[in-house]
């Protein structure tokens, strides 16, 4: 059993498609790290209240949570902060807020190899 959970963190929305794409995504971390999760804060299964409550029924003691956001707006400032303090004395599992991936160096390198590649299709050599 693992004492510590990761939970990638979506918005969530009510077109599938919209989740398929995260969840391709999140789909290697999800494989390589065990117990890994993704879970969306409104609008689609699995909730992060759900994630969180099946955490706590593992027996796990600690969840990070990793916004898979750009950037920290009102939701990752004031939304998901009151519900895992919500949900961390609900369920009894210390929960840390990740930044989101946005704010990686690595995320703006891999925008730049994207653009890179794009205009290289677009322009042959």
């Amino acid at each position: 059993m693992q004492n510590h959970r990761v939970l990638l963190l979506a918005h969530g929305s009510s077109d599938p498609r919209w989740c398929e794409t995260f969840e391709k995504l999140a789909g290697p971390s999800l494989q390589a790290i065990p117990g890994a999760a993704i879970a969306y804060m409104e609008l689609s299964q699995p909730s992060l209240s759900e994630e969180i409550a099946r955490a706590a029924r593992d027996g796990v003691s600690g969840v990070t949570v990793l916004p898979l956001f750009l950037a920290a707006g009102r939701h990752l400032r004031q939304d998901v902060p009151a519900m895992l303090e919500k949900l961390s004395t609900e369920h009894g599992i210390d929960i840390e807020l990740a930044a989101p991936i946005g704010e990686h160096p690595l995320l703006g390198e891999a925008i730049q190899h994207i653009v890179e590649e794009r205009l290289d299709n677009d322009n042959p050599r």
